[in-house]
């Protein structure tokens, strides 16, 4: 059986409304719909949403579990929004930010322009190496993260470039001169 789809889901400032198998959500920051299988349940008491399933077929235990994490983030991001920190390290890295364009300057000969999608916020700090990614989609602000760290992922002998704030780079020892 699954534990993950056992967990309740709460409410904070969401109101949910169940239509059959869709799960209409509202919050302050988004609002939407998830389309459950015909195999799961929803039901809202006490301020939390919870899925069962209909039925006793194991196979469908994973899907329970799935569509309870999906619906949660959903829930969650539309209360609050999810928030990523990324790191630039290296001599004259940066970025900087206009409107929905980030500029990253990256050691290239050239200025990496990129488009922040719709829904993805970003802000940086004086010196444009500590960036600030929110987002009330957790996918989306993962796909936008990972796009700006493959612009320059961090090297292992002298750490420079993009990284998460909670990576750990594994450091190289560079060659050492012979006797």
């Amino acid at each position: 059986m699954s534990k993950i789809g056992r967990k309740p889901i709460i409410l904070d400032q969401v109101n949910v409304e169940i239509k059959g198998q869709n799960v209409h959500y509202t919050g302050k920051n988004a609002s939407g719909v998830h389309e459950l299988p015909y195999f799961i349940e929803a039901t809202v008491s006490n301020g939390a949403l919870l899925l069962t399933l209909k039925g006793n077929n194991w196979q469908n235990n994973k899907f329970w579990g799935l569509h309870r994490a999906l619906l949660a983030n959903k829930i969650f991001g539309a209360a609050k929004n999810f928030e990523r920190k990324l790191i630039i390290k290296g001599l004259g890295y940066k970025a900087l930010v206009a409107g929905k364009k980030v500029t990253l300057s990256l050691g290239f000969s050239h200025k990496v322009e990129l488009e922040l999608p719709e829904g993805v916020a970003l802000s940086t700090d004086k010196a444009g190496q500590n960036l600030v990614l929110a987002s009330y989609d957790k996918a989306l602000l993962g796909l936008t993260c990972d796009r700006i760290r493959s612009v320059r992922p961090p090297e292992p002998y002298k750490g420079t470039g993009v990284m998460f704030a909670d990576e750990h780079i594994h450091r190289k020892a560079g060659k050492t001169k012979a006797s």
